[in-house]
């Protein structure tokens, strides 16, 4: 199992880096819709979105996953307070730094001080989070 998460997360990884996520500044043209934006990041999400759509039809009408006990769904479909807030800092957080998690994880590889300042940030962020939840 923990081998097959690890050839996943690569896959993902070079996912990543190929499209352009890991570069904050391609990230940040993206959200400078008003300036000089960069459109390539539509396709990224726009492929994302398209695959998920697909694919989430077949998989739901799997009973278990090939390598796992059980699917792990959402349970929660009410927006409230929380998730609003929630979202709004990670979409401020994207918007300022050009970064957000998964490909902050995969530009360890260049250790770079700022990805190694926001992850630290972000996980002093998430041990606040669970203190005052």
């Amino acid at each position: 199992m923990n081998l097959i998460s690890f050839v996943v997360g690569i896959i993902f990884s070079v996912g990543l880096v190929i499209s352009g996520m890991t570069n904050p500044q391609k990230v940040l043209g993206f959200l400078d819709l008003f300036g000089n934006w960069d459109y390539a990041l539509v396709f990224v999400m726009g492929g994302a979105v398209i695959f998920n759509l697909v694919s989430f039809k077949f998989i739901k009408k799997l009973g278990r996953p090939k390598f796992g006990m059980n699917f792990s769904w959402p349970t929660k479909k009410d927006i409230d307070k929380k998730l609003i807030l929630g979202s709004a800092f990670f979409g401020i957080g994207w918007g300022i730094t050009g970064i957000c998690p998964g490909p902050a994880i995969a530009n360890l590889v260049q250790f770079d001080f700022k990805i190694i300042v926001f992850l630290l940030s972000m996980g002093f962020g998430m041990l606040i989070f669970r203190k005052i939840s």
